[in-house]
């Protein structure tokens, strides 16, 4: 089989950052698929999963209710490898078009005291699968050390 193009990419020069993951059309629409790496793949511990969780729902929450964003956010998930998570957004962006969204998002997410929204049973199928104090952990070292002072070899894959 063909290798999929998003394995490719070379992680072992991948740096935290904003990536354009791709850019599809659909039904004439361009959707594009953005790499959130919050860790540098193979050279820094994963993200803990009960951390990307709730990262997961925090996030998805404050997109989804973002004034501007709001209504181009296709989707928020996480990456299996546990390095970061991807966003999809209706329209065609590149990383500098979203670099405040994302400072935004991650301090909203470092700040967050109180329920995460979605974790009960009835909302969420592992609910018990949370670390707010840990997703606030790693909301701030990517705010912090990556989005406040992003640059080029932050939104451009390694060739």
């Amino acid at each position: 089989m063909k290798k999929i193009p998003s394995f490719t990419i070379d992680h072992e020069r991948l740096k935290r950052g904003i990536y354009v993951s791709r850019k599809d059309t659909i039904g004439g629409a361009v959707v594009t698929t953005f790499d959130i790496r919050m860790k540098e793949p193979n050279r820094e511990p994963a993200l803990h999963p009960g951390a990307l969780h709730s990262i997961e729902h925090l996030a998805a929450t404050y997109l989804r209710n973002d004034p501007v964003w709001g209504s181009r956010i296709v989707y928020w998930g996480p990456m299996g490898c546990l390095t970061g998570n991807y966003l999809l957004l209706s329209g065609d962006w590149t990383p500098a078009d979203i670099v405040d969204l994302m400072r935004c998002t991650f301090r909203f997410i470092s700040d967050f005291e109180g329920e995460i929204p979605g974790a009960a049973p009835k909302d969420c199928g592992n609910w018990l699968l949370h670390d707010l104090p840990m997703a606030r952990y790693e909301a701030k070292k990517f705010l912090t050390e990556v989005l406040e002072n992003i640059g080029e070899e932050n939104m451009v894959y390694p060739g």
